[in-house]
């Protein structure tokens, strides 16, 4: 019987995009711009601990975003409203961004004179950790109402995230939610994972993460 030849889609478009995202770091890193990747769940308060973050570092940092959706401009326009520059890309469907997105993003935002630009990646747990963005750091947000078992179901988030923001700890009376487990839970995924407890709403946990942030940007400089 004749052989057929077998092509590996996936492995080598992760390859080709792993090559383009380390491209990508290494012209940031020249231009002075420090990429932050934010990803969660979609109802996780991206949008609002963004918008809580900008407030803590606009007088620190030249910050940018770009807003990444299927579709609509909500949060762009909601960002909008801090000061920052802002765009919104829309995927055409697609659940993440990649690297050569991420740059078209960048390239669109226009990022002279930008000392801090975050990613609100597309609101889900599988996709957009597959995807290197070219990202400094990556961060996640996992709100309580989505459970303390999270990163038992979604691994492959939690173990290329360099911080995990716990969102929502105002509501932790209200669910069955084991902050202790939680975090047993990221570090068997990922022992170096900061963890950070946050409420967007009130503001609770913000100074702490923006200060993290803040470090990141100063070390990340000196490299």
């Amino acid at each position: 019987m004749k052989e057929v030849r077998i092509l590996e889609i996936k492995q080598s478009v992760y390859a080709d995009n792993d090559k383009q995202a380390q491209a990508l770091r290494q012209e940031l890193k020249e231009k002075g711009v420090f990429l932050l990747n934010l990803m969660s769940s979609p109802g996780s308060g991206k949008t609002t601990t963004l918008m809580k973050t900008i407030e803590a570092l606009k007088d620190k940092l030249q910050i940018g975003v770009m807003e990444a959706d299927i579709d609509s401009d909500v949060d762009a326009r909601t960002i909008s409203e801090s000061g920052a520059k802002v765009i919104q890309l829309h995927t055409g469907g697609m659940c993440h961004l990649d690297a050569e997105m991420t740059r078209q993003g960048l390239d669109g935002l226009q990022t002279e004179g930008i000392e801090l630009a975050i990613l609100e990646n597309v609101g889900n747990l599988v996709c957009p950790a597959e995807f290197d963005t070219g990202a400094s750091k990556n961060a996640m947000i996992l709100s309580v109402p989505e459970g303390d078992d999270k990163p038992l179901k979604y691994p492959l988030m939690f173990s290329i995230c360099d911080v995990v923001l716990i969102n929502k700890i105002d509501v932790l009376p209200y669910f069955d939610f084991d902050m202790e487990k939680c975090k047993e839970y990221i570090h068997m995924r990922n022992p170096r994972a900061k963890i950070i407890p946050v409420c967007a709403r009130t503001g609770e946990g913000i100074q702490e993460w923006a200060d993290w942030l803040e470090e990141e940007v100063r070390k990340w400089r000196e490299e």
